[in-house]
């Protein structure tokens, strides 16, 4: 009797962060309280998707492969554009560029974008590390000093009572199931939890930042939002324990030197702070072992990248 493949793990988490986060808005639209156009988020759909797919056939021409969205009929074609379903509603969500639509789709755009322009070796080919939602995001926060993160009362707007906390906690409840059994990146919410309560008593006792207020951000729909649905990323967030601890350690550690100095939307640019960080490093292990390479003046290993990345080393660069 023939088996049946296995599962991949990473399509299964993408297809369960696809449908949350369109079940998210459509809740939001109709029972919480978004406060952006119902027909925006279609107009993101149509843009992340033509933006990927262009992309997706430019990059497979240049590299001489088939384009992978082919081969695999309607549900490959499917699978393929979870993450820029994904991206494309989350940056619609998150934020508020008044009647600008065009700010919008730019940013749907810039988000995309981003995971071809920053792309480092990693087990043999060429993976994107920053995080694509948060990376459009942050550059049109930069770009548009303007515009600004939706309002969090959005998400519980036409809520009242009890309804309040139902919000954040099944948001909670599914996040960690799904990081947990899928992502594998309760290490990196630790981290990022366990900082963030440090950073704010630090900032409470040397900036005279009132304590409690800055803990119960955490509390908000928002920061739960961003705390099980963006900063874990898979894609651009290390694997091993220990580098998760560090990356979200790091984040939060960020965050507090940025809102310390005053500098708002912090939980976004101190993110793509973080994930440029962990790039270089990613890059510059790759020039040490082509300086190595090339000192040794060794020949090119079987299954590497341009005979430069062996694979133990492309293997612990993933995890880092």
């Amino acid at each position: 009797m023939t088996q049946k493949p296995a599962k991949d793990p990473r399509i299964t988490a993408l297809r369960r962060f696809a449908i949350s986060i369109t079940v998210l808005n459509i809740a939001g639209y109709t029972v919480l309280g978004f406060e952006q156009a119902w027909a925006w988020p279609l107009f993101a759909l149509a843009t992340g998707y033509a933006v990927e797919l262009v992309l997706e056939t430019i990059g497979a021409r240049a590299e001489h492969r088939p384009p992978r969205y082919r081969g695999g009929g309607a549900r490959g074609l499917v699978e393929f554009l979870y993450p820029a379903h994904i991206t494309a509603l989350a940056v619609n969500m998150l934020l508020y560029v008044n009647d600008r639509l065009p700010v919008m789709l730019f940013a749907v755009a810039v988000a995309i974008s981003g995971k071809w322009l920053f792309r480092v070796p990693v087990n043999g080919r060429l993976r994107h590390f920053m995080n694509p939602s948060n990376f459009g995001i942050a550059v049109v926060l930069l770009l548009f000093p303007w515009i600004s993160i939706a309002p969090p009362y959005q998400f519980t707007e036409y809520l009242e009572g009890p309804a309040d906390w139902i919000v954040p906690a099944v948001i909670v409840v599914f996040g960690t199931m799904l990081n947990a059994k899928l992502t594998g990146r309760m290490w990196l919410i630790a981290g990022w939890l366990g900082v963030f309560v440090l950073q704010s008593v630090v900032r409470g006792l040397v900036l005279d930042t009132a304590i409690l207020p800055a803990l119960a951000t955490m509390t908000g729909v928002a920061f739960v939002l961003f705390t099980n649905y963006m900063i874990t990323d898979p894609g651009t967030t290390p694997s091993r324990p220990l580098s998760q601890l560090a990356f979200g350690g790091g984040v939060a550690l960020v965050y507090g030197v940025l809102t310390g100095a005053s500098i708002v939307y912090g939980l976004f640019f101190a993110t793509a702070i973080v994930c440029l960080v962990r790039g270089g490093f990613l890059w510059s292990l790759h020039a040490v072992r082509v300086a190595a390479r090339e000192g040794k003046g060794a020949p090119p290993a079987a299954g590497t990248l341009d005979g430069t990345v062996p694979p133990a080393v492309a293997r612990e660069m993933v995890r880092a």
